[in-house]
């Protein structure tokens, strides 16, 4: 696609790397001469876990390849043991796949609590810190809000609950792929690898700390995850250990070897020069609508003493206070240039531009131009 189209929306759905495409069609090519499940496809899967495990800091054992996002997220809250009186953390403004597993919980006793941060996503310690009680279980957030750009300080807000003996369950996928992200002190995390990874949609990554793991039983049975010695129906129930635990049945080996090839593609960038180049091209873009008029959806948080390049990221929604955004976003389309169209809750219309690290200076000029235009 971004041979036709200069594609601006990884924040959504990003394009295949023709990488991960060719990495598709093996897997058919294999799949037509022999078993699906065949000892290259056993080898792809050992080094998707590898890759992924490299890339937050993770042991491969604690790596499931289920995907999407909103499965990881619900495995851990339907599979904690939930305690009357329990307090879950979250941010209710959140997209939807890390807000509903979390208010879904009242009716097992468990008190969902809202953060309400000054500005969107904005996310900071002490925004955690006076939502939480003795009674706060487990802090569910994402590492990225998908409308505002805001990365949160992932280590601190972690190693703080950490110190409190308080969970920390992370939505990573608007960061996972684009920026650093290290689990040193989360307890789970989910991210599909449609977004930044550049992977298929579908395949995802779940993780679970080792020693979260006896505390976590999986809510999901199946042949795969339950021991079944020779496929025979067992009367005790005995989990298999490390990822597997959490993976029900047949994996998606389709998506896995475009997941694999798409993290060995970016291993090869090296995420610190794909985030570097990220918020280069943030930089770029925001130079050059600013004098036209465009703001950002955290435009007074950005320009404050406060932003930092460790909060933000390549996610840049845009909005003109005197400028329909849905024609220009049709303008834009019209083009051949790709972008989301988003809302907040009061019903304003964002552009939300969120470039990767293939995207070119020159793909930005051109959205600048149309977006001149009004």
């Amino acid at each position: 696609m971004a041979e036709t189209r200069a594609y601006f929306a990884n924040a959504g759905v990003s394009p295949l790397p023709r990488a991960a495409a060719d990495a598709l069609a093996e897997f058919g090519r294999l799949g037509s001469r022999d078993c699906q499940e065949n000892d290259r496809a056993w080898a792809v899967d050992r080094r998707a876990r590898e890759l992924t495990a490299r890339l937050i800091g993770a042991a491969p054992e604690e790596i499931s390849l289920i995907g999407p996002t909103s499965l990881g997220l619900n495995i851990v809250a339907q599979g904690l043991d939930w305690r009357p009186g329990d307090e879950v953390v979250y941010y209710g403004e959140d997209y939807p796949a890390n807000v509903y597993p979390w208010a879904a919980l009242s009716p097992r006793g468990v008190r969902p609590v809202a953060l309400a941060p000054d500005q969107p996503g904005v996310i900071t310690w002490d925004v955690v810190e006076a939502a939480l009680t003795a009674r706060t279980r487990l802090v569910a957030l994402a590492s990225c809000h998908f409308m505002s750009g805001y990365r949160i300080d992932v280590d601190d807000i972690g190693r703080r609950l950490g110190e409190r003996g308080v969970l920390f369950c992370l939505d990573g996928i608007q960061t996972l792929g684009a920026f650093p992200l290290s689990v040193k002190h989360v307890d789970f995390m989910s991210a599909d690898s449609h977004k930044w990874m550049l992977g298929p949609i579908g395949a995802g990554v779940f993780f679970v700390k080792r020693e979260r793991q006896d505390a976590l039983p999986p809510p999901l049975l199946g042949s795969w995850n339950v021991q079944s010695p020779d496929y025979v129906a067992q009367d005790v129930l005995r989990y298999h250990t490390g990822g597997r635990r959490y993976e029900t049945g047949a994996l998606n080996l389709p998506g896995i070897f475009g997941m694999a090839a798409s993290l060995e593609l970016l291993k090869g960038f090296g995420i610190d020069a794909i985030a570097a180049r990220l918020l280069d091209l943030r930089r770029y873009l925001l130079e050059r609508v600013r004098p036209l008029g465009f703001r950002l959806y955290l435009e007074e948080w950005d320009l404050s003493p406060a932003a930092s390049d460790a909060h933000r990221t390549a996610i840049i929604s845009l909005r003109h206070p005197k400028h329909d955004m849905d024609a220009v976003y049709e303008r834009l389309l019209a083009e051949r240039i790709v972008v989301s169209l988003r809302r907040n809750r009061r019903g304003e219309a964002y552009l939300r531009f969120s470039p990767h690290c293939y995207n070119k200076e020159e793909e930005l000029d051109r959205a600048v131009a149309v977006l001149a235009r009004g």
